[in-house]
């Protein structure tokens, strides 16, 4: 009999082992669930910060690139308004100038008339051809 009864105690723990077994087992697997669980969740959330991190740097290159591109336009109006000032007060000063030569020349041109009349008189007195030698021929 104690055979018989060495079986049953042998099968009793051998059902008791397989049990706690298989219980280990399940808590081992709902275990390795969660941390499978956990472990997408924290790759999601990692994949979700990399799009954020990732679109926040795309917008402030476009804002950055745009800031640029302002700046480079009114680099550019700032530019051609100073060109066309620059141009102006060129154009200004070229006419000043012209003016300028228009009123010399003039005033020169007046001089040398003068000038030569003047030396035409003293030709004409020196030879006795002048208005008041006229005068007095006219006279005799």
């Amino acid at each position: 009999m104690a055979s018989h009864r060495q079986s049953y105690e042998a099968g009793q723990t051998k059902g008791r082992t397989e049990e706690k077994t298989n219980q280990t087992m399940g808590n081992i697997g709902e275990k390795a669930q969660a941390a499978k669980e956990k472990t997408q969740e924290m790759a999601q959330a990692a994949k979700e910060k990399t799009q954020q991190t990732a679109q926040a740097a795309k917008d402030k290159t476009c804002d950055t690139s745009q800031a640029a591109k302002e700046k480079a336009q009114q680099n550019t109006g700032a530019a051609q308004q100073k060109t066309s000032e620059m141009g102006q007060s060129t154009k200004e000063s070229a006419q000043s100038g012209k003016d300028n030569t228009q009123g010399f020349l003039q005033q020169t041109g007046e001089k040398v008339k003068g000038a030569a009349q003047g030396a035409t008189e003293a030709v004409k007195q020196t030879l006795g051809l002048g208005e008041h030698d006229q005068d007095n021929r006219r006279n005799y």
